[in-house]
């Protein structure tokens, strides 16, 4: 089966974190969370991520009787905010849920990473996960119609990230359009 996804992250070179993931199933199952052990001070001081991927998170208003401040980056009362090592068991069973998994990405190379190590180092993917991401982007290069739908709206959400990237590769891989 194929799995389309996507992930917001902060990298500085040297590290890369998970902030969000998301991921749509070839038989329309949807998958997505958010990091709760996400790096928020560093988010803070990141003025591209501030404005683009924050403000699709889940927001809160802060809740002054229970301490939590308006400024925080994501609510972390929302259901979508998970600890890491939650998505990493729920990442692992929606993969492997249908057999060997087949898995897509917009550029993908960074969001394999972001994947493999909720695992810990790439040697410790589960079995049936596989080692690389087939990079859509790379693919359309090939084509000889190389246009692609144009995303609706939220951008840098990784669901919705991961649903475009679903539509793409159906439109990229339609009949007329292939090698």
């Amino acid at each position: 089966m194929k799995y389309f996804y996507d992930t917001e992250f902060i990298e500085d070179g040297t590290t890369i974190d998970l902030i969000s993931i998301g991921i749509i199933a070839e038989d329309g199952r949807e998958y997505y969370a958010v990091n709760a052990n996400m790096p928020a001070r560093r988010i803070r001081k990141h003025e591209w991520l501030m404005a683009n991927v924050v403000p699709q998170l889940p927001q809160g208003s802060g809740d002054r009787r229970n301490h939590i401040p308006a400024t925080w980056v994501v609510d972390y009362h929302d259901p979508a905010v998970k600890p890491k090592t939650q998505i990493r068991d729920e990442v692992r069973d929606f993969l492997l849920s249908d057999g060997r998994p087949e898995l897509w990405a917009w550029y993908s190379s960074y969001d394999h990473v972001v994947l493999a190590q909720l695992f810990g180092p790439m040697i410790d993917l589960p079995d049936g996960i596989p080692m690389y991401t087939h990079d859509l982007r790379a693919l359309v290069d090939y084509l000889p119609d190389d246009t692609l739908p144009k995303q609706g709206g939220g951008v840098h959400n990784a669901l919705e990230d991961a649903r475009w990237v679903k539509q793409a590769h159906t439109y990229a891989t339609r009949e007329g359009n292939r090698l």
